[in-house]
């Protein structure tokens, strides 16, 4: 696509690989796919292991450019130098990108001055701030970008009053990572399978599912709930858990491999993610999560009310419910375990459609509109 040779985007992201994240694991393939669409990217974003080695090896083997911010025992000395640096780079690039709480407020301010075309990337928490002040400064940060893409019509939704024209562009999964070809099940324990894979938290819902186990157990004598993530709320989770009487029908894995969370998909029956809101305003956003269970055949449960609901094709790849909602929840599991050929073969065709080299066209087309203006 000609329009694009030797356009130089800058991506301002709060988070970026190898750590966890999904604001760092979208801007990560966004960096990725447009530098193979013949965009010069550069990423600004900050160190946050201890230890710089893993990144700086990581950074080493991207076809695109990126720059950390030193980790500082004072936090401030990082978003002073964060500022400074965006501000001195975006001044020789034509676009700037801003993903993440802190780099909408990054982008913004500096825009105040050099009046860059831009375009803002919206998750959903830091666009569902309970802090007044907090949530008006993302506010005023948002009417500065250029373009806004909210990443599901949920994240749309909690911020329809800055009357700027919000497109949606849903996220991305590298699908031929999830692809099953060459990996082996394992064996788990419970019939049917269970499984959330998230950190454990609120947000994800693992607890909700908890909270419907012994009505869950009464339908399904057999039936186990697997949880794969890091285990930040765990311990709670589990006291719950023992209160009901049903901690033996869960396993907690905490952080695991890749290729075990693959064996581990191989053998779930259903994925579920009963997402809620948290006190401090964190949701679900979208839930890539879903995606990539798709991708290996796997249906889905999730919650209505957040971002999941563009995540799952209500009754085609698996089911939305309130939740909360027992009746519900026990009627699309059992209609999922009687066709789950049917959904799992639905399931991988639209992980298929929501692949990064088809959602990436939809980024280029907000570019090009720009090269045009």
């Amino acid at each position: 696509m000609s329009c694009t040779l030797n356009k130089h985007i800058v991506i301002v992201t709060s988070e970026f690989p190898p750590l966890p994240g999904g604001i760092g694991n979208h801007a990560y393939h966004l960096a990725l796919q447009l530098s193979k669409n013949h965009y010069i990217v550069k990423v600004i974003t900050d160190q946050r292991s201890e230890s710089y080695e893993e990144e700086l090896r990581f950074d080493k083997n991207l076809p695109f450019s990126v720059t950390r911010i030193r980790l500082k025992k004072w936090r401030f000395i990082m978003y002073f130098k964060r500022l400074i640096k965006t501000f001195k780079l975006i001044k020789h690039y034509d676009f700037v990108i801003a993903t993440g709480k802190f780099s909408l407020w990054n982008v913004a301010f500096c825009n105040f001055f050099l009046k860059r075309p831009s375009l803002a990337v919206i998750h959903g928490s830091e666009v569902n701030l309970k802090s007044r002040l907090l949530r008006t400064t993302t506010n005023m940060s948002l009417k500065r970008f250029t373009n806004i893409v909210a990443v599901s019509h949920y994240t749309r939704s909690l911020v329809l009053d800055l009357g700027k024209p919000i497109k949606v562009i849903p996220n991305g999964i590298n699908y031929e990572a999830w692809t099953f070809d060459g990996f082996e099940s394992m064996t788990l324990a419970g019939s049917p399978v269970l499984t959330t894979v998230g950190r454990v938290s609120t947000r994800k819902g693992q607890l909700e599912v908890i909270k419907l186990l012994p009505k869950l157990i009464a339908d399904f004598p057999e039936i186990h709930y697997h949880c794969i993530g890091i285990p930040t709320e765990a311990e709670y989770f589990k006291a719950i858990a023992r209160s009901l009487s049903v901690e033996s029908h869960v396993t907690f894995h905490g952080a695991v491999s890749e290729h075990y969370l693959k064996a581990v998909l191989l053998a779930t029956d259903v994925f579920i993610m009963m997402s809620t809101e948290s006190q401090t305003g964190d949701v679900e956003g979208f839930g890539i999560a879903i995606l990539e269970a798709n991708a290996m055949g796997v249906p889905a449960i999730g919650s209505r009310g957040c971002g999941i609901e563009d995540t799952i094709n209500d009754g085609v790849t698996g089911f939305l419910v309130e939740p909360g909602h027992y009746t519900a929840l026990r009627d699309s599991l059992r209609t999922i375990l009687n066709e789950r050929d049917n959904l799992s073969s639905n399931a991988r065709k639209w992980a298929y459609d929501h692949r990064w080299e088809s959602v990436i066209q939809d980024y280029i087309k907000f570019l090009s509109q720009n090269d045009e203006d």
